[in-house]
């Protein structure tokens, strides 16, 4: 087996894994990708004693052996830090913090769910008052001490934890370890920077680089983007449907081994030049020995070989990083391990081999609150055995396998203090009851030393567009080179190479087709994933689309994408500039799994509306700033009803609502509403909703969750609507089939055509993007069930546009 596969291998089997204790999110039990003895990717909290494991005994005593030697742990703090790795993790949230209603979420928060338990017992322990995390800015981080089967199971919080799911699933909350959200803080990103996240899956950091970029909500297309990578297929699509909750342009994800994740190129002014990241997140795969807490079978399956066969792939992956990493940028490398043979030993390995192109930033300073220990500057390495080794010329030749020189400390001493090691931040679980994390800022001030000779790409054989001349010696571009200018026949040459290399891709380019790599330049794994075709400009479909909606001449058109090259197209989706750029240039390099955000889709029968096309929420809050027909403003009170009935008439809205609508075609619309700074007691942040005026009434297309998010924040009690409903259920059933019948038969084949793609969804445990809006705000699923029998004999002609939903929701 070759490096590469071996390297592979370990990625997906890996330890603990990708450094960051991210928490897979859930919208209930059985969802996400949790794995024990990988990642720390559970749902926040240990699930041990009680989900069914047998009893581990929290006892290693190889492990008590090891770290009390290295001596990371203060003098006379063992005992607390060894009783903290035996309790179990305190639950964390955090509020996205680029929405416009962060602050109505955190004010809901505060003064209503945490208010309620306060004074709480439930199996008679006192459940303490959430905290916000000190160092986490704006109050947008929490913990408590509540487990997961306790937020679950107790009746008591049945109302908090319903808050919890559903907000989670509407992108507006994420529950993730403490520690974790770490990383993406120390990168200092803005908006316009480029990011990679190498080892990505399963999101919740790579969610905070998204909403870093979109900071500002009055901008839809931040010129920043990021690009999301994981080598595990499957974890791909979990990393999809993290990001998918955030609805950006922004965000491609991309399915490589980090270690040899290929030079993407883009077109600036007419060349082509490599593209060099502002910004990388370096989320190492590791032994996870931090997440002891929660993954408790680290227990029994810790040694000291995890970070011996590790060490090697660690090194491997920040090295390529810091070679795509522009000059001025940031790369933060982090682990949930506390093993200075994952950490310090990878970052004084690099920064020798550096020669002072990598320095270690000082942020000691930032994230004020944050308790930290710094790295350390002599370790020794141990086998599984238990025998130490000081020095690598003590490694017998049978061990120098598995021991590397690269793991033990520099010994010139110079050396050592200009690595400035200290500057590294180690988080130990006793200090503020979070896990064990490790991380160090390398701040890039000039290129690699391998990178500054002239690469001679033009003596190359031709190679088929995109393609970068990678070598173990060389993996940067010309960009970073500084040589002597070439000669005029070299550029003439180097011209007639660019066309012949140009030459079989140039049809493509022009119809805007990026499929996927050829089988002969990459070996897929996983899924196979449609080709992103960008609309052309003179596409007959756009037209009465631009008419319909009025859209500002300002519209990005040539950002418009399918998923399919034949047939008609279902779904449009949107990306920004940027990325537009980077999947023309390197369709044949990368494999994409997932890119772009659902602006339109097809509606059956729509030509008759005067388009084919309806809105879709997920990209609404992008695509509003362009549309200038048929917006309709709406009171607090319509929306209140758009988000609690299922089709209610036209008399039931406010007088305002009913003259603006009174000539407006039957079709799509945008229903907005802007709070009234005169009325504080109101809901403080805008509303855009995607909706769908009929003959006789007006609805919202709006998913469960979101509408249930919007109701919250305007102080409706959804909890006991619950239960209202459930009493009154039958006699609300007739009723909407009534109205279902009688009211709305222009929009009869749009109910059963969502029915079908609910039902085809809930199969693959993944919920419609535009769920039936019911009679009140949550959902009976009895009533559904009502409704898909009563639109079983119309689904036939429906069933294919059920089949062409987003592939990478089926996926998901």
């Amino acid at each position: 087996m070759g490096r590469r596969a071996r390297d592979r291998r370990r990625q997906e089997r890996g330890g603990g894994g990708g450094g960051g204790g991210d928490q897979a999110v859930r919208a209930g039990p059985g969802r996400g990708g949790e794995r024990q003895g990988r990642r720390a990717d559970g749902g926040g909290v240990f699930q041990g004693w009680a989900g069914g494991y047998p009893e581990i005994v929290k006892e290693n005593e190889l492990f008590e052996r090891y770290y009390r030697e290295l001596g990371i742990v203060p003098a006379g703090e063992w005992g607390a830090f060894m009783a903290a790795l035996r309790e179990p993790l305190p639950a964390t949230l955090r509020i996205t913090g680029y929405r416009s209603h962060a602050k109505e979420i955190l004010h809901c928060l505060k003064e209503k769910y945490f208010r309620e338990l306060q004074d709480l017992e439930v199996d008679g322990q006192k459940v303490e008052m959430p905290q916000s995390l000190s160092w986490y800015p704006e109050e947008l981080a929490w913990h408590t001490n509540l487990s997961r089967k306790i937020l679950r199971k107790s009746p008591q919080l049945e109302k908090f934890h319903q808050f919890l799911v559903s907000e989670t699933e509407c992108g507006n909350i994420s529950r993730q370890e403490a520690v974790s959200m770490i990383p993406p803080l120390l990168l200092n990103v803005n908006p316009h920077h480029k990011i990679l996240d190498m080892c990505a899956a399963p999101g919740s950091k790579t969610a905070q680089l998204i909403e870093m970029l979109h900071a500002d909500m009055n901008v839809p297309f931040p010129k920043g983007f990021v690009i999301a990578n994981d080598v595990d297929n499957k974890r791909c699509y979990l990393l999809v449907h993290q990001a998918k909750r955030l609805n950006s342009p922004c965000i491609m994800v991309v399915n490589h081994d980090a270690s040899s994740i290929p030079n993407l190129q883009i077109e600036v002014d007419g060349r082509k030049e490599v593209l060099f990241y502002d910004r990388i997140l370096c989320d190492v795969p590791c032994s996870g020995d931090g997440t002891m807490r929660k993954n408790i079978d680290v227990w029994k399956k810790w040694t000291t070989q995890n970070s011996l066969q590790l060490h090697g792939l660690q090194l491997r992956i920040a090295t390529r990083g810091v070679e795509q990493l522009a000059e001025g940028g940031r790369m933060v490398y982090s682990t949930c391990s506390l093993n200075p043979i994952e950490n310090e030993a990878v970052i004084a390995s690099l920064l020798e081999k550096s020669q002072g192109a990598l320095e270690l930033a000082d942020v000691s300073s930032e994230l004020p609150g944050l308790k930290r220990m710094p790295g350390i500057t002599k370790w020794k390495v141990m086998l599984k055995d238990g025998q130490w080794f000081e020095e690598w010329k003590d490694v017998p030749s049978n061990r120098q396998t598995q021991i590397r020189p690269t793991m033990f400390p520099v010994k010139d001493e110079e050396k050592l203090r200009a690595m400035n090691l200290e500057r590294c931040l180690r988080i130990l679980p006793h200090h503020q009851n979070t896990g064990g994390f490790f991380v160090a800022v390398l701040i890039k001030k000039s290129p690699m030393p391998w990178n500054k000779r002239q690469p001679k790409v033009h003596q190359k054989l031709p190679q088929r567009t995109g393609d970068t001349e990678v070598t173990a010696a060389n993996s940067d571009n010309c960009s970073e080179c500084i040589t002597e200018e070439p000669t005029l026949a070299e550029n003439e040459e180097s011209k007639k190479m660019q066309e012949l290399q140009n030459s079989d891709t140039e049809q493509s380019k022009k119809e805007g087709v990026c499929g996927p790599p050829p089988s002969k330049k990459m070996k897929l794994f996983g899924f196979k994933e449609d080709p992103f075709v960008f609309l052309p400009e003179d596409d007959p479909l756009f037209l009465p689309i631009q008419k319909f909606y009025a859209l500002d001449p300002s519209f990005p058109k040539m950002n418009l994408l399918t998923r399919t090259q034949e047939g008609k197209k279902r779904q449009l989706y949107m990306v920004s500039k940027e990325l537009r750029n980077v999947l023309l240039n390197n369709s044949e390099k990368m494999k994409v799994i997932n890119t772009g955000i659902k602006v339109w889709s097809r509606n059956s029968d729509g030509e008759q509306f005067g388009c084919a096309f309806r809105l879709a929420q997920e990209g609404i809050y992008t695509l509003y700033p362009f549309i200038h027909a048929r917006i309709i403003n709406v009171c607090i009170e319509d929306v209140k009803i758009l988000l609690t009935q299922e089709n209610p008439f036209l008399s039931k809205f406010s007088s305002e609502t009913q003259k603006k609508v009174k000539d407006m075609a039957m079709g799509s619309i945008v229903l907005k509403y802007d709070p009234d700074p005169e009325k504080p007691d109101d809901l403080q942040c805008p509303i855009v909703l995607c909706g769908w005026q009929g003959k006789t009434s007006l609805r919202a297309f709006v998913p469960k969750n979101e509408r249930l998010h919007y109701l919250r924040m305007m102080g409706v009690e959804v909890f006991k609507a619950k239960r209202k409903e459930e009493e009154s259920e039958s006699k609300t059933e007739e009723e909407v089939q009534h109205r279902l019948a009688q009211t709305e038969e222009g929009m009869d084949v749009e109910d059963k055509e969502h029915d079908v793609v609910t039902k085809m969804e809930a199969e693959i445990g993944e919920e419609s993007p535009h769920s039936p809006v019911e009679s009140s705000a949550m959902e009976v699923e009895n009533k559904i069930e009502d409704l898909d029998q009563s639109s079983k004999n119309a689904n036939s002609h429906v069933s294919q546009e059920s089949k062409d939903t987003d592939a990478s929701n089926v996926k998901d």
